[in-house]
């Protein structure tokens, strides 16, 4: 039984989300504060959390930073009636499964509960929005979060928790070819790269695999879940 915490000052309306989701044969816990909610993560085990983002006291966005302190491979769906907080900037960083907008589209929230993967943070490093947009929602579908840059800058600027893999572009502006990479490199040593590339023949010959532009996405797909069934069966 998969179990979910869902995090809301709105008691009611999180009371209601909690009612459907056991309606489907989930295990629910219910925190109207944001330290409530890091207090129930650090006595139990969840496969998802799903927070608003306005809350007295502590933000989703904090919300997300806080708990991923303390089991940084659960996955996180932000609810919010405002598109364009300034929060959800920090909260992306932190790699979300999805952000969705207030009321929360019923369906489409426990589609994404039900494929939410512990530990199934992915970096994309892309500059093409439009690649990147189709690239994240392809992941999301499999039940991957993704925490993503469009510039070797963006790279700098990913939050603190370690991705199992990134599929990186390997030309990014604001640096050489592979320079995003590097800097990835970096800041996670050892993570498997999956290389993106219109210039396949330039990728780096320790990339875990290497798909040219156009590519077969499935074929991608299944790249990264071969990666992630690694880390999850390994000792």
């Amino acid at each position: 039984m998969r179990r979910y915490l869902f995090v809301d000052d709105n008691r009611e309306l999180a009371e209601n989300l909690v009612e459907i989701a056991g309606d489907c044969g989930c295990d629910c816990e219910l925190s109207e504060t944001g330290a409530e909610a890091v207090e129930k993560v650090r006595r139990s085990r969840f496969d998802a959390v799903v927070t608003d983002m306005r809350m007295p006291g502590m933000s989703g966005a904090a919300v997300v930073h806080a708990i991923r302190r303390v089991d940084p491979g659960l996955p996180a769906v932000v609810l919010t009636a405002h598109a364009g907080d300034a929060d959800l900037v920090a909260a992306r960083r932190e790699g979300l499964l999805a952000v969705l907008a207030k009321p929360a589209p019923i369906h489409r929230l426990l589609a994404l509960l039900g494929a939410a993967r512990r530990d199934g943070l992915l970096a994309v490093l892309e500059d093409d929005l439009a690649l990147l947009d189709n690239l994240t929602e392809a992941l999301r579908l499999r039940g991957f979060a993704a925490v993503t840059a469009s510039s070797v800058l963006d790279t700098d600027l990913l939050g603190p928790v370690r991705p199992f893999a990134a599929l990186a572009d390997l030309r990014l502006p604001g640096g050489p070819d592979g320079e995003a990479i590097r800097r990835l490199e970096l800041k996670f040593p050892g993570i498997p790269i999956v290389t993106v590339t219109a210039f396949p023949a330039a990728a780096p010959a320790r990339s875990r695999a290497t798909f040219g532009k156009p590519f077969d996405t499935a074929a991608l797909l299944d790249a990264v879940e071969r990666i992630h069934a690694e880390r999850t069966h390994s000792p």
